[in-house]
């Protein structure tokens, strides 16, 4: 399955820490049967609202292929590492792609009139 996970670091650890930080998230997916794909630090941004009185975080961007128990463990780490403010992990699906019908170019773009005929039953 493939999965991306977010996660926002407090403002207030050092960079090489956040480069730590991710090096050791991306051990964890590793050791739980994952490959990670793709690793993004989009840097220190505002927050929509203060959290654990915090108004700007550094974000982390990552995509992963893996099992349940790789989200799992990768989430228990979230949870009891201190500096890790706020994550979220989504699961992927492919795009289903919609065909929409083609337009005869002959017909109008006006709605035409239908005529429905009503069958007559014979009562006897």
């Amino acid at each position: 399955m493939n999965y991306e996970s977010t996660f926002i670091v407090s403002p207030e650890l050092p960079l090489e820490n956040v480069e730590k930080l991710t090096a050791k998230t991306t051990k964890i997916v590793e050791s739980a049967k994952g490959v990670v794909k793709s690793v993004q630090q989009l840097g220190k941004k505002r927050l929509a609202y203060p959290i654990n009185k915090f108004r700007e975080g550094s974000y982390v961007f990552m995509e992963l292929t893996g099992n349940g128990e790789m989200v799992s463990a990768l989430e228990n780490f979230f949870k009891f590492n201190d500096s890790v403010i706020r994550f979220m992990t989504v699961k992927v699906e492919k795009k289903k792609v919609v065909v929409k019908p083609a337009k005869d170019v002959n017909t109008d773009a006006r709605p035409q009139a239908v005529e429905i005929k009503q069958n007559e039953s014979t009562e006897q």
